[in-house]
């Protein structure tokens, strides 16, 4: 079982899939700060100066005569709309990677391929005719 679970992580495919959830978890941080703390501030901005992260619809407020205890219920739907954006800007963000590897086989594909190199005989017949050539 340690050998098959050796050649499973050896194998090239699980290692790439590694790198790329390493890589997307920290390409989600990125995302995620440059939502929270660029964008959101200037939409906000724009509609009269609402922090997102923190618009709610208070179904259940809290009592405050049991402080101790957390009984206010909301629906966070700045923090849907935060998540949605994120979610936006990394979907275009894959789509443009997957427009500029597909157009990069594409000019591959289309790329003429290199004349086949001439045979050992038409070598040597051209040798012939341009000696040939040379005597007259």
């Amino acid at each position: 079982m340690l050998k098959e679970f050796k050649d499973f992580i050896n194998r090239g495919s699980v290692v790439d899939l590694a790198v790329g959830v390493i890589i997307g978890a920290a390409f989600g941080k990125i995302v995620d700060a440059v939502v929270n703390q660029v964008v959101m501030p200037i939409v906000g901005l724009l509609i009269g100066g609402i922090d997102f992260s923190k618009q709610e619809i208070l179904l259940k407020a809290d009592n405050p005569a049991t402080a101790d205890v957390n009984e206010k219920s909301a629906i966070g739907y700045g923090l849907l709309i935060n998540t949605t954006i994120q979610f936006l800007i990394i979907a275009w963000v894959l789509f443009m990677i997957v427009k500029a590897v597909n157009s990069l086989k594409r000019a591959e594909a289309a790329a003429p391929a290199a004349p086949p190199a001439p045979s050992r005989s038409e070598v040597l017949l051209e040798e012939i005719r341009d000696s040939l050539s040379a005597r007259k």
